[in-house]
């Protein structure tokens, strides 16, 4: 009894923040709950990011969901990428039965239902309202990384963007940059660029042009275009309470590099678009990024510097960003070290894979008087995980087994006609339904080639004309001009004659005078 005191004691020291927090649960020790063991999470900590880790089916997703609805009822507005499309439920109120009573009872934080407003997007735009980015706000290495490009192909691709830039060319879609590519390798800007920006081979660009029109084939070009989604769109709130905006991939799970790479240009235009802030008593966003293995597995190395970047400053802005995946070794080390909030449910060691991942887990975690951390890892059940955070003075907490409490809201997807009717109903379907097609690179582009091609044929044509009245005349004559030189050529005939007979008569008389 005196050693779960003494945890109690040093568990509520740890996890007592003076300001707003979120309740996670309460401590196991032993495998007993000891409720007076709260374990909290500052909210003030929370743009100091944070990984929640596990192996599949012990409770991840749960965890992000109880997160996420507290932070919704503290007014943060809370981003959330829905891989299998089951989060939907966010919206209705959970059902209580005799399990999650008792739970609360143990965890003394009583179960009472509860609905919270969402959004439901998509980058399809079939399962959600559309959320689109333009072809020059992903950026080079963004598509890049999409494409597959490597580092020579990239570096091109970073040259048509400047390129675009310096010449006030909007990227707004395929068909923007397609064209651009076109024009600056086998067009008129061939020349234009070779000083300035470097020429771009044959090969180079067959290649970028090849892998854009294959993720148009696979309806992957639709998430480019206008009209572009508004960032701001992210920070809505419903009376006081923050809204969780949902990104539904369930039609393009199968497109993993391409849904990670667009999750980090959102960061990236957060990023760019708000101003710093310090450290505020909550955050202004919580950024919620699921599958985070799929961002890092086989990255080019730019794109790692842009993640770490991006993860390293965004916390000035006012924004947390936590990742969820099977394991703390999926994340590179760069990424990891910032991610001061860590949620781990349990692991499995089935494999030497798995006991190595296990293993260096174990090494990230604090010495612990209370658990051995290789067992604790392997033994958790679900629902259950082992926790350490930031508290409000950013010192790392005592770690803890916690038995967590459930979601208030329904753990699965609303049924499909209550889903449509949320996604017709929200101000987002009026804004983002219909695309907008307006005039950007591709259309100036041929309007600059036909003024150049009208112009070439033009001076052509007053070449052509030049030397029609020039020093070398034309053999085609006008019949004006064939009887006049006709007339011509008989005077100078008739005349020539004449001559010849004066002369003659002048020399006749001459001779004759000299008789």
């Amino acid at each position: 009894m005196g050693n779960q005191s003494k945890f109690a004691e040093k568990v509520v020291a740890s996890y007592n923040p003076k300001g707003a927090f979120i309740f996670l649960g309460a401590g196991l020790l032993d495998g007993e709950v000891i409720a007076a063991a709260k374990v909290n999470l500052a909210l003030k900590m929370m743009n100091r990011h944070g990984l929640i880790a596990g192996a599949t089916g012990t409770g991840k997703t749960r965890t992000l969901q109880l997160i996420a609805e507290q932070l919704s009822d503290a007014g943060v507005p809370v981003f959330l990428l829905d891989v299998k499309g089951d989060l939907s439920g966010l919206h209705q109120p959970g059902e209580s039965n005799p399990a999650l009573v008792e739970r609360g009872e143990a965890l003394e934080w009583p179960f009472v239902p509860s609905g919270f407003p969402v959004e439901l997007f998509s980058l399809s735009g079939k399962v959600g309202n559309p959320m689109r980015l333009t072809v020059e706000d992903f950026g080079p290495v963004m598509l890049g990384r999409i494409l597959e490009l490597n580092d020579t192909q990239t570096g091109v691709l970073a040259a048509v963007f400047k390129y675009a830039d310096d010449t006030k060319l909007p990227l707004v879609d395929f068909a923007d940059l397609k064209k651009l590519i076109s024009y600056l390798t086998d067009g008129p800007g061939a020349a234009e660029i070779k000083d300035s920006y470097g020429r771009i081979s044959s090969s180079t660009a067959g290649t970028i042009l090849r892998k854009l029109v294959a993720l148009e084939q696979q309806g992957v070009s639709d998430i480019f275009g206008e009209k572009e989604f508004d960032i701001n769109d992210l920070f809505g709130r419903v009376d006081g309470r923050g809204v969780i905006s949902l990104l539904n991939i369930s039609d393009i799970q199968d497109q993993p590099i391409l849904f990670s790479t667009f999750l980090l240009s959102l960061l990236a235009q957060l990023f760019k678009s708000l101003p710093e802030v310090g450290d505020l008593d909550k955050p202004k966003l919580v950024f919620f990024f699921e599958e985070a293995h799929l961002l890092f597995k086989d990255a080019p190395k730019a794109f790692l510097t842009q993640v770490e970047q991006i993860v390293r400053l965004i916390r000035s802005k006012g924004v947390g960003v936590f990742f969820c995946t099977q394991a703390p070794t999926d994340i590179p080390e760069s990424v990891l070290g910032q991610l001061g909030n860590r949620v781990q449910h349990a692991l499995r060691a089935f494999t030497p894979n798995d006991a190595e991942a296990l293993r260096k887990t174990v090494k990230t975690y604090p010495h612990s008087e209370f658990y051995e951390i290789d067992r604790v890892l392997t033994s958790l059940g679900t629902g259950q995980a082992l926790i350490t955070v930031l508290n409000d003075k950013g010192i790392p907490t005592e770690v803890v087994a916690t038995h967590l409490i459930p979601p208030r809201a329904v753990m699965g997807p609303v049924d499909d006609p209550t889903y449509q009717q949320l996604v017709k109903a929200s101000s987002m379907y009026t804004k983002y339904h219909e695309s907008v097609d307006r005039r950007s690179a591709a259309e100036i582009l041929a309007e600059k080639i036909q003024i150049q091609t009208e112009r070439v044929e033009k001076e052509e044509s007053e070449q052509q004309h030049s030397k029609s009245r020039g020093g070398r005349k034309s053999t085609r004559q006008t019949p004006l001009e064939a009887a006049q030189k006709a007339a011509t050529t008989t005077l100078a005939r008739e005349g020539t004659k004449l001559l010849a007979r004066l002369a003659n008569g002048l020399l006749a008389a001459m001779f004759r005078k000299r008789r």
